[in-house]
């Protein structure tokens, strides 16, 4: 849908240029419906349950005592039914505008939702095309799978989101299709190897002193290794390793980051699988700029180094944690 757009309105202050500006969520980001006449916007919705003077109808459909008339009446016409048929809706605001590959040396990606639709279409384009061949699970000792999670951006605190029950139901489920062990889940937990895979900030040339002097992430330079001593980031010394020695192997660039020591840290689902599953995890990322904009940028060449990773991944990691020795 495409009748709503998200603008910033800014008071002429000139102290904006030196102070910076603060956008409030609340006052600065709402949504423009429409813009009309008085008279065109009164017959609109004097035809959708308003009178001529703005009062309301009385109607017995809750929808029209808290949502706008014309924003029904468009939804309505989207679904292809009646205003009045409408009881309730759930109603996001989105860029409908394509991703495009721009830049001097069409060298990026500008999209909305970069974070976190690339790197869910690097694993999942990833994970087909390891399985594409008819021998590519004749050696393989495990289950490779994706798993893509609603609500991650809002805390994974839902019915289906990380922190639900969801990922030990389908490991539980996987597992018993393999036996009567009762303990083959939690021998197969203990095999396995999670990939949290979420953007990482780009190191962004007009705010470089935002990251640590060793640790910049730089677009075009593949995948970045996220660590942190409050597990923030539930990447180890013996994770780490493991993903790049897969990368090492195939000559596939990667990096490592680590938040400045004054700056606050985010986080990823990483460290909520990894405590509420027991399974040894790595968090990592392809560089971005402007994450969490209506556009994202991200480099053409990071898609591609991601894509190559987790297919090597896939294929390979079994093999190569068999040969682990691991010494404490």
């Amino acid at each position: 849908m495409t009748f709503l757009g998200l603008v910033i309105i800014v008071v002429d202050d000139r102290n904006i240029s030196t102070d910076g500006f603060k956008v409030n969520t609340q006052s600065h980001l709402a949504p423009l419906l429409a813009t009309a006449i008085k008279a065109e916007l009164n017959k609109e919705t004097a035809k959708n349950g308003y009178t001529e003077d703005g009062n309301t109808k009385e109607r017995k459909d809750s929808a029209y005592k808290k949502h706008h008339p014309i924003l029904l009446q468009l939804l309505a016409d989207e679904a292809g039914c009646e205003p009045e048929d409408i009881h309730d809706f759930e109603l996001q605001t989105c860029d409908t505008q394509p991703s495009t590959i721009a830049g001097a040396m069409k060298e990026f990606i500008f999209s909305g939702r970069l974070d976190n639709l690339c790197m869910s279409f690097c694993s999942l384009k990833a994970l087909i095309d390891s399985t594409a061949s008819e021998t590519s699970l004749e050696d393989e000792t495990g289950v490779r799978m994706v798993a893509l999670y609603d609500h991650e951006e809002v805390g994974s605190n839902s019915a289906q989101g990380a922190g639900s029950p969801v990922t030990l139901d389908a490991l539980s489920r996987i597992t018993s299709a393999f036996g009567e062990d009762s303990k083959l889940l939690q021998k197969a937990i203990q095999k396995s190897f999670l990939v949290s895979a979420d953007m990482a900030h780009a190191l962004h040339p007009n705010y470089t002193d935002r990251h640590e002097e060793n640790h910049q992430p730089k677009m075009h330079c593949g995948l970045a290794i996220k660590h942190n001593a409050n597990q923030r980031y539930a990447t180890n010394a013996v994770t780490s390793f493991l993903f790049k020695e897969i990368a090492t192997k195939h000559d596939i660039p990667v990096q490592d980051f680590v938040v400045r020591n004054d700056m606050g840290c985010g986080s990823t689902i990483g460290p909520i699988l990894a405590s509420g599953v027991g399974i040894r995890t790595v968090d990592i990322g392809a560089p971005q700029l402007s994450m969490h904009s209506i556009r994202e940028m991200c480099a053409v060449d990071d898609v591609k180094y991601s894509y190559d990773h987790f297919k090597a991944f896939y294929e390979e990691f079994s093999h190569l944690d068999a040969k682990l020795i691991v010494d404490i």
